[in-house]
């Protein structure tokens, strides 16, 4: 039997981190046992429906890697792969399914439906629908679909006993029937909830293994029971933890929580960001962190999977990310962070190679470079208190008597190049019989304005150009003397 796996994401917005992890686990589970792994869009709720989102689904998967083998825009032999475009499809199993008494038409209006909810509350009850409709003859059900009284058709479910099943992470789940309600299958406007969709849809598909949140641990026995009433396989379950802000609130896309793109315009690298997802819910049997995605290929067993919520820690994502930054070629980081560049330089007027050496290894997240290197196309303004460093025993005094030595060597060398600016400072420093810093540090200062530079003022001088330079060691000097007079 040839594995296939499912995501069937509502196009409601962004896709959130919880949404990702299940198309990242589907993904694995199916290349994992040589299956083929399915997108399929459910957007059945139309009211809910946000412009683009679907275009936003397929564009993530693919940017992270996971290609799937069948789905709305590569096709495959059971589409269509969006839910409105089956729409057809479904009505057909409803009735089916009230032939064989597993549901029934519904005719309640929302002033009675809105009354027995009412009195639920008053007498401190669980709204339930009261299977009211399930009273009809025939006779008085086809007198009321002749007159075109609007109707849905609702699972019958048994008011007596209990449904189990087995779930490959929680084990056997068993549900009193009692607890469970006759939902909607069918709505008036034709389009079919979830509760059928997405029964009907997995057969269709041949889906063998429905990977998916544990908020669908407690309602899978109702679509197992449409399974069994239409003398279909069950296929096999395998619900995931959920993801957690804190101990206490569920990640939810609802509340405003982040999105995977919400975490891309932020700089983070979406292998990172897989990476990091494939660890919320599930271990390695090893205590690897750093996977590749067919390095998770190979490793992903579903016996890693925890039954525990897995918290979302930023400070671990932000961590990973720096490790993936870190991990880039010269030729790859600048390509991934000329965006974040052009917003602080010209890219053309600068060296970017020795920028990247500079910064890449002190990044978590690319959106930080344009805050690093901001001062390199405008000097902020500063206070002459930055020239206090008590640990290099710099004081503004001595900042000014430093770069007045400073500017005529670096105004007169040769070639105004890394090493030519190296060896200069460092035969001034010999020659003033002083330390490093206590040149290095104030000539920083000058050219910078800030009290924390990715390089020293030696790449610092030369990223900048001798006039550039000079011009800013000049305002550090007229800084001083004004404020020393």
């Amino acid at each position: 039997m040839e594995v296939r796996t499912r995501f069937a994401p509502s196009p409601t917005g962004y896709l959130h981190i919880g949404g990702l992890r299940t198309a990242l686990y589907a993904y694995l589970f199916a290349k994992k046992n040589g299956g083929k792994f399915i997108l399929r869009i459910e957007d059945t709720d139309r009211e809910r429906l946000v412009d683009e989102a679907s275009e936003i689904i397929y564009r993530t998967l693919k940017d992270t890697g996971l290609i799937y083998d069948e789905g709305p825009d590569v096709g495959g032999e059971y589409g269509p792969y969006i839910q409105s475009e089956r729409k057809d499809i479904y009505g057909k199993y409803a009735q089916e399914l009230v032939k064989r008494g597993a549901a029934y038409y519904c005719f309640c209006t929302k002033e009675r439906l809105a009354g027995l909810r009412s009195q639920c509350e008053q007498d401190g009850r669980q709204f339930k629908y009261d299977k009211h409709c399930l009273q009809l003859t025939p006779e008085e059900i086809q007198e009321k679909l002749d007159a075109g009284v609007p109707y849905v058709i609702r699972q019958n479910i048994p008011a007596e006993g209990q449904t189990t099943y087995s779930d490959m992470v929680y084990g056997d789940v068993t549900v009193p029937n009692s607890d469970m309600e006759d939902n909607i299958l069918l709505k008036s406007d034709g389009y079919p909830t979830y509760n059928l969709a997405n029964v009907v849809d997995d057969h269709l598909m041949k889906i063998t293994h429905v990977i998916r949140g544990i908020e669908y641990l407690s309602s899978t026995p109702k679509y197992n029971l449409l399974y069994e009433a239409l003398d279909w396989d069950v296929p096999e379950y395998i619900h995931l933890p959920p993801v957690m802000r804190d101990k206490h609130a569920k990640l939810s896309k609802r509340h405003g929580d982040a999105s995977y793109e919400d975490f891309i315009e932020k700089g983070y690298l979406s292998h990172a960001i897989l990476n990091y997802i494939a660890l919320l819910g599930w271990s390695p049997a090893d205590n690897q962190e750093i996977f590749t995605l067919p390095e998770l290929e190979h490793a992903f067993d579903v016996s890693g999977i925890s039954k525990s919520p897995a918290i979302f820690d930023v400070e671990k994502l932000k961590w990973m990310n720096a490790e993936y930054i870190r991990a880039l070629s010269e030729e790859d980081f600048i390509k991934m962070a000329m965006p974040y560049f052009e917003q602080a330089i010209d890219p053309d007027k600068f060296d970017l190679p020795l920028i990247t050496r500079l910064i890449q290894p002190r990044l978590e997240v690319l959106n930080e470079i344009p805050e690093k290197l901001t001062f390199l196309s405008r000097l902020p303004d500063y206070d002459i208190d930055l020239y206090f460093h008590k640990k290099m025993k710099v004081t503004p005094e001595s900042a000014l008597v430093y770069l007045r030595e400073a500017y005529p060597v670096l105004r007169d060398l040769p070639e105004f190049t890394q090493s030519a600016i190296h060896d200069a400072m460092m035969s001034l420093v010999e020659k003033l019989g002083i330390k490093n810093g206590q040149l290095l540090y104030p000539l920083r200062v000058a050219l910078s304005g800030t009290p924390v530079t990715p390089g020293g003022a030696i790449e610092i001088a030369y990223l900048l150009g001798r006039h550039e330079a000079l011009s800013r060691i000049e305002t550090g000097i007229r800084k001083l003397e004004d404020s020393l007079q």
